[in-house]
Order: C-alpha cells, then structure tokens, then sequence
C-alpha cells in the first residue's frame, strides 16, 4: 500500500489568489516569532504595532527583518511610516505574560492613538533610539533603520540593524551571554488565530564531518 505520508498536494503559487498563499505560508511556517515594535512619529506621538512576518537575518551585523503590510489604501501603516520617518524602532519580544497588550496593538487605531497608552504599557525613553522601550518585554532591540524592500504595493520589508539590546536581569547571564530560553516564555504566531509558547524543547547537536563519517564507518 502507497506511504499517504509521502505524497503531496502541489500548489503553483502564481495560479493561488494572494489569501491562498497566505494561509498556506501562515499554515506550514511555524511557529513565526512575534515583533512588538515601538516608533515615535515626526511629531513624537508614540505607537506601537505587533508582527509575525519577522526575523533575525544575520548577527554581523546584527540584522533584523519585519515584514509590514500597507493599508487598504496603499498607504503606509503607521509604524512603517514612522520608521521611514524618523529611522528608528524598538523590538520587543512578546511573552504569554504580554499577549493580551500584544492584541491591543494589533489593533488598528488612528494614527493619532496612543497604543501603549490604551495598553497600559509601561515604557522608558529609548537610549540609542527616541523610541519607547516597553519596560514588561522580557527582550528589547533598539534598532536603527538600514534599508527598506518595497516588495509589492502592499508590502514592505524593513532592515533594521540591533544598536542596543535588553534582556530582563533573571533571564541572561551577562557573563556567559546564555539566555534562559524557558523563562523567556515567547510566543509565536500559528495560522489563524492560533498562538504557541516555546516550552518544549530538545537538543540536537549538529556532527562534524569527521563524527559523522566514523559514525556511518561504524554502521556499515
């Protein structure tokens, strides 16, 4: 009898309409990290908006990538244009403990609304940003603008480059630089409306060449 665990659905994505590719993406590319991100506007009105279209890129330099979708209208939302304005924004890591100031942010208000603020988020100035820093996140990245993507009229990808990170005190070793990744309790993005927390773990530690060969010597 065929394996129904080796065959596959083929989707052609320029044949899908874009809702299509996004459930399926959304679907199969999990769990997605979540950035809360904090900007000032020109005339420094604060906001703050959360997206799962996010990620480190590389370490050296330290690069972070979110991916921001525009307004019906094709405009820019507000964190968008508040960075391209000013160039600067604050990532925060969201825990289980943020989630329900996280979806508070999602929420899309006037340009003119305080989101942190409606949140009851408590912040502190920025040091190398003018952006808040959410003082409950257990992680912060200040960053500055690198390059912006316009990959479509309704997406943008944005560049930012790590200038400052904060870690909550119990939750890093500023000796040894490891962070205790349990405590940290992060949530991700599923499909849907769907959350996950990042608490079961395994370890897997990648061979060398030389491991590897001497263990398929020895099975052979």
């Amino acid at each position: 009898m065929k394996d129904q665990t080796m065959t596959s659905h083929a989707f052609d994505f320029a044949e899908l309409t874009p809702k299509q590719r996004y459930k399926l993406l959304i679907g199969t590319v999990i769990p997605r990290p979540i950035a809360l991100i904090t900007t000032l506007s020109e005339d420094g009105t604060p906001n703050a908006g959360s997206f799962s279209f996010f990620n480190i890129l590389t370490h050296d330099p330290a690069i972070m990538a979110v991916g921001i979708e525009h307004k019906p209208d094709g405009t820019p939302k507000d964190t968008a244009a508040n960075i391209l304005a000013t160039g600067e924004f604050t990532v925060h890591i969201s825990d289980h403990a943020l989630v329900d100031q996280m979806e508070i942010c999602s929420i899309k208000f006037p340009a003119d609304v305080d989101e942190l603020a409606l949140a009851g988020l408590e912040t502190a100035p920025g040091e190398t940003v003018r952006s808040p820093r959410i003082l409950a996140a257990p992680a912060a990245f200040e960053c500055h603008l690198v390059q912006t993507v316009p990959v479509s009229p309704a997406r943008t990808i944005v560049l930012g480059e790590v200038k400052r990170m904060f870690v909550r005190e119990t939750l890093v070793d500023p000796e040894t630089h490891y962070v205790d990744q349990i405590g940290i309790d992060a949530v991700g993005r599923l499909g849907g409306h769907l959350y996950a927390r990042q608490l079961d773990q395994f370890e897997r530690v990648t061979p060398t060449v030389e491991e590897f060969m001497g263990v398929s010597e020895k099975a052979g």
